[in-house]
């Protein structure tokens, strides 16, 4: 499903699409925005099993892969992307929104705590520790381990972003196992699931809709607030 909202094209694809097409795909656009060819893009998508290097990966990470690894220039550690897993990629100009790659990363989490806590799932910021956490439930007395439900990763090339965020709603989080998820061996994974939230794909992009106005004016990425 494909649709224009304020200059900004809103794309949901149903099926798989395979890591390397999606990225293909998504740097073409990327391209095609800089050079004033093409409208902005949110792409909401799920990739199949594979596991993602950024430029900060060390493969001693790399625990016991059970997929294959593909290195991509996002920044970050090795992450897993599999089915029940929602991507957003996020191909937006900043140029025009304000060159400030730190405040478009705090306005994507920002973006993506708001839709979850929508669903009612508590997320947040974790200083030190990118990506988006939330609490575990805890036995009676015993303070909440903090897990990450969702990551984050991006690229920034003339000014035009790239890669964006991973939501996990209902993936086998066992397929984490392969590898130190961010290079964080202390910390679980969690999803909607796990969590007893909604999980399907299509509840979780209709939050998500609603929130994008706030996620571009709010969180100070929008043209008026770079004025």
């Amino acid at each position: 499903m494909t649709d224009l909202r304020d200059d900004i094209e809103w794309r949901i694809t149903p099926a798989p699409v395979p890591y390397a097409e999606a990225l293909a795909e998504m740097e073409a656009r990327a391209l095609a925005v800089a050079e004033g060819r093409a409208p902005e893009l949110v792409w909401l998508l799920e990739h199949p099993a594979v596991y993602t290097g950024g430029t900060s990966a060390d493969p001693s990470e790399l625990r016991d892969p059970q997929f294959p690894v593909v290195q991509t220039g996002r920044g970050g550690r090795y992450t897993y992307h599999g089915p029940g897993q929602r991507i957003g990629y996020v191909v937006l100009d900043l140029n025009k929104r304000g060159r400030d790659v730190r405040q478009f990363v705090h306005g994507l989490e920002g973006w993506v705590i708001d839709t979850l806590g929508d669903l009612g799932i508590t997320a947040f910021r974790a200083p030190g520790r990118v990506g988006i956490w939330t609490h575990l439930p805890a036995p009676l007395g015993a303070a909440p381990a903090e897990a990450k439900i969702g990551a984050i990763g991006v690229r920034v090339r003339r000014w035009v972003t790239l890669h964006g965020f991973s939501v996990n709603l209902s993936p086998n989080l066992s397929h984490f196992d392969g590898i130190v998820p961010c290079g964080l061996p202390d910390f679980a994974v969690t999803s909607a699931e796990m969590l007893g939230r909604p999980t399907d794909y299509a509840t979780f992009d209709a939050a998500l809709a609603l929130r994008l106005a706030a996620f571009l004016q709010t969180h100070s990425i929008s043209q008026q607030n770079w004025a």
